[in-house]
């Protein structure tokens, strides 16, 4: 359970866990919201037409209601007699023996676990038969991890919430900038080569030629923009392809040199892999637009244990005192680097100085 990040992945993985380990035909798992309902419901050992015919997200309600309000676990020989059942609709399967445990976080419940009709050890369901204490025991185990698990994903869901927050700030930010500010300049210049054309028409055409040096660089501020806003291709082209197009690009776009130099990594987790490929398009954001650099040179390759990856971005230009770009308020997307990085697992390193250029390096630790 706690390899995977994504909150969806980490409740479906908990349910067909319990589905397995006690042995239950039908296994689901119920996250409250705060309104009644159920922000999430997933279910293990019904088809997605059996559930597309069942129709709405459960409310909370009978049995429900109650484990959603009661840390103590719930065992009935037959959820059907128990005061509290309410019924089901009519595409739902049948079910008797029932076992339910909450997932807690401290003295909150997270979440609840609902698991039905009791299997033999053939895997077949034999009347009357019902969880065991053992059953119930086991359960409370796999909750117990599970809230941990849980509350990661969560974590993590979060903390890259932020990370894009923080990202279109700044892509707003560089947009207002850069490109808007052009543009403003653009339109003056305009409007001073229209008055000119007929009184003074070498000035005129020196304006005009200033319009167009002005058009030029905010078409290429709005495509660094653009390229960074457009989802990678990650998953058809892969990493490698990726990386060498867009660099490939800046490389005719900006006066530096841009070159890309790599070895064969072993397949990555794609949120390491989306990791590497924004990290370096930060670095290299940094290197062509504030660091005045005249060769960038990206390198990927092999972890030294030969699984994960490591990333490096260097460039020849003024280079920086990262302490003092932190006092100043002036990040350069250092803090996105670092969250992106430690949101994987992995670490990160920037060595810089003044005249000494900059050196960016991201390693991964593979899947």
């Amino acid at each position: 359970m706690s390899r995977h990040l994504e909150v969806r992945e980490v409740l479906q993985r908990i349910v067909a866990s319990a589905r397995t380990l006690v042995g239950a035909e039908y296994a689901a798992l119920g996250v409250p919201d705060d309104h009644g309902g159920f922000a999430q419901f997933v279910v293990d050992g019904i088809s997605d037409a059996q559930w597309r015919a069942i129709g709405p997200l459960p409310r909370q309600h009978g049995i429900l209601a109650a484990m959603l309000k009661d840390t103590a676990p719930q065992r009935l020989a037959d959820v059907r007699d128990d005061p509290r059942f309410g019924g089901w609709p009519s595409a739902h399967p049948d079910m008797s023996a029932f076992l339910g445990v909450p997932i807690l976080d401290g003295d909150d419940i997270i979440g609840a676990l609902f698991l039905a009709n009791k299997h033999s050890l053939a895997n077949k369901r034999r009347p009357g038969e019902i969880f065991t204490a053992h059953d119930e025991h086991l359960l409370r185990i796999l909750a117990a991890h599970a809230a941990i698990a849980l509350t990661n994903a969560r974590l993590y869901e979060r903390s890259r919430e932020l990370t894009l927050a923080g990202e279109r700030a700044r892509i707003a930010h560089d947009l207002h900038d850069a490109v808007s500010q052009k543009l403003f300049s653009l339109r003056l210049t305009a409007q001073a080569a229209s008055a000119l054309v007929s009184r003074d028409p070498d000035r005129a055409r020196a304006e005009l030629a200033e319009v167009s040096r002005l058009a030029a660089e905010a078409a290429e501020e709005l495509r660094g923009v653009v390229i960074e806003l457009r989802p990678a291709a990650l998953d058809e082209d892969g990493l490698l392809p990726t990386l060498s197009s867009q660099i490939e690009v800046l490389d005719r776009a900006h006066a530096a040199r841009v070159s890309f130099t790599h070895t064969r990594v072993r397949a990555l987790p794609s949120a390491q892999e989306a990791a590497l490929l924004r990290v370096a398009q930060e670095a290299l954001h940094n290197a062509l637009r504030h660091s005045g650099a005249k060769a960038v040179r990206v390198e990927l390759h092999p972890a030294g244990a030969g699984r994960g990856a490591v990333l490096t971005v260097t460039d020849d230009g003024a280079g920086f005192v990262p302490d003092e770009v932190r006092r100043a308020g002036r990040h350069l997307g250092l803090v996105s680097m670092r969250d992106r990085a430690a949101g994987v697992g992995g670490t990160l390193r920037i060595e810089s100085a003044p005249g000494q250029g900059t050196v960016v390096v991201l390693e991964v630790p593979g899947g």
